[in-house]
Formats: structure tokens, C-alpha cells, sequence
């Protein structure tokens, strides 16, 4: 469903290369809370010369897809879908209009193209629960560029809840998946990348033997992040999508095995509190508290069921989750934190972004129209209530949802709200965006070639 390339969404974000929203829609201030209880895979190509599409802190342009039907322009630096960019359902779609001379030529494109940046490419793949991503991108002066992105669906912790081990199909599907990466990786020449496996493979018994079996068969050495770092990747990831001028900053990360909550206090940043976060790196030092919840939408689905969701097993699955969550209120007092304070929340998860995409009405998910919106709680409820009250098969055809994630759709809104419960706010924040790009980003800063972005002098 998410939209890089390849992912089976559009991608054209539409913030300004700083970060900040600049939509008539984002403009609403947040009121202090009084209590608490496109596809750029379609890049155009002039004389010879590739035109990227610039967004928030990043370019983002596919130079292996020029032999694509040129897409009618709009007068915005921007892209429309492509023939065969996906159906919205999360799964990977390889680039394939024109066979086989075509593609020949898209790989000259790229080489050509690659080989004219000294800078390099740099790689990022997160290995979750549920899904398999990778992204792949070269920094850029305003941030980085995604050359190329591939997500899918592999349900790599099915069954997981009771056996405690991987099962042989679901490392069967991961393994296909991983060999598709594997290929990227390999044609794109990457110059450092970071591949990270998180809940399933952290918590499983044969976990690390897995690993070793994607050594072996792939060649692709996997780390095992660690919960902390998972939670500060992340942030750091979406730091663009943070309100400056609020007090607290909630983030939640809704995952397939687990989820994480960051408790960000940007007032930590004194002088610089009126500077945007636009991916810097010093989003992680204004993380005051942070957990690692046991709990995502595979396992919780799988324990109360996904396809069949009666408002009483609803529920009880959003007691589950808050009966979670509130060891991490009473360890830092989050509510006592946040009253009557300036508060957003900031949701970068697959089940955020669904409800968003079916809050908009959209016809295909579309990652232009979610990544960096605003959405009142009581729009979230409205969706939440309409996907309880269909059926399975009326959750499939909802284009922002389809069949890979109808039976998980619920146990994500029903952990979504526990946390509104727990600590509730206006609104929320919806970030495409995540673990990947915090990973970028880091190692982009570490080899120095992501310089900071200077901040823009007041007219007089």
C-alpha cells in the first residue's frame, strides 16, 4: 500500500523541500489540551537529463523507469501513476512496461546514471513482522533522492503467537522477497547500506538461525535491531513531519509484532525551538521516554480474530493493547506531562496511513495526499466505526486497504485507539515514512555527505 517506487502507491509528497506543509489544510493551529486521561517512479527525462521530483528534505526520482508513456504535466514538479504501478496493496511491483529490450535500456539509464554521482547509493531494508521493505537513495543537497523501492507483504510472524518459532512458509515468502532485494542491491552498486530485521526475528527461537539461512541462500547479512534503536530510527525518520512550536510530541509506531511509543519534550531544544525539524538527526535527543509495546497487529489479530470483528471482540482487543500501555504511563506520567500543554500526535505506521487514505476518499492510496496530513481524532473514530460496522469482503475492496491487510486493518484501529484513550488530543499527524529513512539519513550524516540545512534568514 505505501508509495515509494515499486511499493504500489504514488509518491509526491506535497511538502516543501524543508519539510514544512504548506497546505491551506495544515494551517489549523493545535489548541493546548486542558486534561489528559504519484508515482516518482515516472521520471521525466529532458535532453537526456533525468528530472527528480523534490520534496521534503529529499529528491525522489527513478531514472529506470524512463521508458515509460510521458504522463501529461500539470505545471507541478510532480508525478502521476504509471500503467501497472500496483493495485494499493502493499505488494512489491517490478517496473516491466516494454519488456525485455526496455528494460535493457532502464538499466542503462540507470548505470549511466549512477556512475555520474561520485556520492553513491545508500541502502535501507526493514524486515518486520509483517512486511519486507527496502529503499535505496543517494543524498542529495536539500536531502536524499530514492533511486528505486520495493515492499511486500510476507507475514513473517504468522503463527508466531503460538508456536513461538517462524514458520517454514512464512521464511519461505521472506526468502523470495529478500532475493528480490538481494537483485536491487546488487544492480544498484549500493555504496553502504543497513538491513535491520526487527520483532519477529528479535523474539523468535530460530530467529538468528533464519538470519543465517538468508546468509546463506541470499547473501544478505541482516542485523537484529535492538527496540531502542528501532524507536530512535524512527523518529529520526519522520523528524521532518514535527510541529516545532508544540510542547510534547507523541510518536507511535503500530507494527506487525510490536509497537513503539516515543515520548518527544521539544522544549528541551531551548534556542532552537522555533527551527523545523527537517530530518535532522537531533529529533532522538528530545526523546524523554520510549517503550517497545509487545503487541502489533499480527499477534493481536491472530488472538481475537481479524476477518470476522464483532464490536465486543473490538473491544476487548483495545483492551489488550491499553492494558499495555499502562505500564508506560505510570512509569513516566505521560498525562500529567501533556495537560494543558501543546500536543500532536504522530502516527508512522501502515494502519495510520490506511485510515487516512480512507478518511480522504481516495480511489487508490496515494502517498501525496497522506504523508504529512492532519487528521481531527474524531474523523479517525468515524473511520474506525465505518470499518467495524463491514464486512471481511467489504474491507478487501477498499482500495486503501485490499486483501492483504482486511484481517489486520481493525487490531490496528483497535490499538490506535487505546493509545487515544490513554492520552487523548485533537489531532494526529499521518507519516509514510519511518524506520527506513531514519536509517538513511543516519548513515548518510555518519559518512558526512547529508550536510544540515541552514536556516533561512528573516527578511528585514
Amino acid at each position: 500500500m505505501q508509495g515509494y517506487p515499486d511499493e504500489g502507491g504514488a509518491d509526491d509528497a506535497p511538502l516543501s523541500v524543508d519539510g514544512e506543509d504548506r497546505r491551506a489544510s495544515a494551517a489549523k493551529p493545535l489548541r493546548a489540551l486542558s486534561a489528559v486521561a504519484s508515482d516518482p517512479d515516472h521520471s521525466r527525462r529532458i535532453n537526456g537529463a533525468v528530472d527528480p521530483y523534490v520534496r521534503d528534505g529529499a529528491l525522489y526520482s527513478n531514472p529506470a523507469a524512463s521508458s515509460h508513456p510521458q504522463a501529461k504535466h500539470n505545471g507541478k514538479r510532480g508525478a502521476q501513476a504509471r500503467p501497472g504501478a500496483g493495485n494499493g496493496n502493499g505488494n512489491g511491483v517490478e517496473a516491466n512496461s516494454g519488456g525485455a529490450g526496455a528494460a535493457e535500456r532502464d538499466s542503462g539509464a540507470a548505470r549511466e546514471f549512477q556512475s555520474s554521482r561520485p556520492d553513491g547509493v545508500y541502502g535501507a531494508l526493514d524486515l518486520g513482522t509483517n512486511n519486507c521493505r527496502l529503499l535505496l537513495a543517494r543524498p542529495s543537497r536539500r536531502g536524499f533522492r530514492v533511486i528505486d523501492a520495493f515492499s511486500r507483504i510476507i507475514r513473517l510472524g504468522e503463527g508466531m503467537a503460538q508456536t513461538g518459532q517462524l514458520s517454514e512458509p512464512a521464511m519461505t515468502r521472506t526468502l523470495e522477497a529478500l532475493k528480490v532485494c538481494a537483485a536491487k542491491l546488487g544492480r544498484a552498486n549500493v555504496r553502504r547500506s543497513r538491513l535491520v530485521a526487527t520483532e519477529a526475528c528479535r523474539i523468535a527461537k530460530n530467529g538468528d538461525e533464519f538470519l543465517q539461512r538468508v546468509r546463506d541462500k541470499v547473501g544478505l547479512e541482516i542485523e537484529i535491531l535492538t527496540p531502542e534503536l528501532e524507536a530512535r530510527l524512527a523518529v529520526s525518520g519522520c523528524a521532518a513531519l514535527i510541529d516545532a512550536s508544540c510542547d510534547y510530541v507523541l510518536v507511535f509506531d503500530i507494527g506487525g509484532g510490536s509497537s513503539e511509543l516515543i515520548l518527544l519534550d521539544l522544549t528541551r531544544r531551548g534556542r532552537q525551538r522555533d527551527r523545523r525539524f527537517a530530518g535532522r538527526l537531533d529529533a532522538q535527543n528530545c526523546m524523554v521516554a520510549w517503550t517497545s509495546l509487545p503487541v502489533g497487529v499480527v499477534t493481536l489479530a491472530e488472538r481475537f480474530g481479524g476477518r470476522n470483528v464483532t464490536p465486543d471482540a473490538f473491544e476487548a482487543m483495545v483492551a489488550e493493547a491499553g492494558r499495555f500501555l499502562v505500564n508506560f504511563e505510570q512509569k513516566h506520567n505521560v498525562a500529567a506531562r501533556l495537560a494543558g500543554r501543546r500536543v500532536h500526535m504522530l502516527g508512522t505506521s501502515g494502519t495510520v496511513t490506511t485510515v487516512a487514505g480512507i478518511q480522504l476518499g481516495l480511489p487508490r492510496y496515494d502517498r501525496n495526499r497522506v504523508d504529512g496530513c492532519w487528521l481531527d481524532v474524531s474523523d479517525v473514530r468515524e473511520v474506525t466505526a465505518d470499518l467495524l460496522g463491514r464486512s471481511y469482503e467489504q474491507r478487501v475492496a477498499e482500495p486503501c486497504i485490499g486483501r492483504d491487510r482486511a484481517d489486520l486493518v481493525l487490531a490496528g484501529c483497535a490499538i490506535l485507539e487505546a493509545i487515544l484513550r490513554m492520552w487523548p488530543c485533537e489531532r494526529l499527524r499521518v507519516a509514510d515514512r519511518g524506520l527506513r529513512e531514519g536509517i538513511l539519513t543516519t548513515l548518510m550524516v555518519e559518512d558526512g555527505v547529508l550536510a544540515p540545512l541552514r536556516r533561512r534568514r528573516r527578511p528585514i
